[in-house]
């Protein structure tokens, strides 16, 4: 038995034929497929650069923003050999950000390594229409992040420190 139904939005209406289709499995494929916000070939490539880059002390970043007229993500700033204080000054207060963050990480028995964290920095004083691409792309971006941890960061004052990335890197 075939039916036929609507689903109706603010902006859009959408016929679904259900038959030998489970309604679970057609929900699934519409949010796997419907992106809110594209991830360009530049930014995955600048990911991947980055991701395989060769360091031997500090600590590096690339920022990453939606550019909201496109519903795209753009590099915003790659930064090299920077402190956690000096990447919280220079990202925005009022705006959201995906930042993947290479951590000189030192272990208690004295080695080094260097994993990614994806900061997901999402003040809450960013504009609401921001605030919501951002959230509708995190998960697409996390997956082609793809770094060994994430932290989230709604209060930038108190958010993300040193003292907080070893915490979230040692547990």
């Amino acid at each position: 038995m075939h039916r036929l139904f609507q689903i109706n939005s603010s902006h859009t209406t959408r016929r679904c034929v259900t038959g030998s289709l489970t309604l679970s499995y057609l929900a699934s494929y519409m949010a796997s497929t419907a992106k809110t916000v594209d991830i360009n070939e530049d930014v995955t490539k600048a990911l991947r650069k980055f991701r395989f880059q060769r360091r031997s002390q500090g600590h590096a970043a690339i920022v990453i923003k939606i550019n909201k007229a496109a519903l795209k993500m753009v590099v915003d700033e790659e930064y090299d050999d920077i402190s956690i204080a000096d990447l919280v000054e220079e990202l925005p207060q009022n705006s959201p950000r995906y930042v993947v963050l290479s951590y000189e990480l030192k272990h208690h028995d004295g080695r080094t390594s260097f994993p990614l964290v994806f900061i997901n920095w999402a003040p809450s004083s960013s504009e609401t229409t921001m605030m919501t691409l951002h959230a509708s792309a995190l998960l697409d971006f996390q997956r082609v992040a793809e770094a060994n941890k994430t932290i989230e960061v709604r209060d930038a004052e108190e958010g993300l420190t040193k003292a907080i990335v070893d915490e979230k890197l040692l547990s």
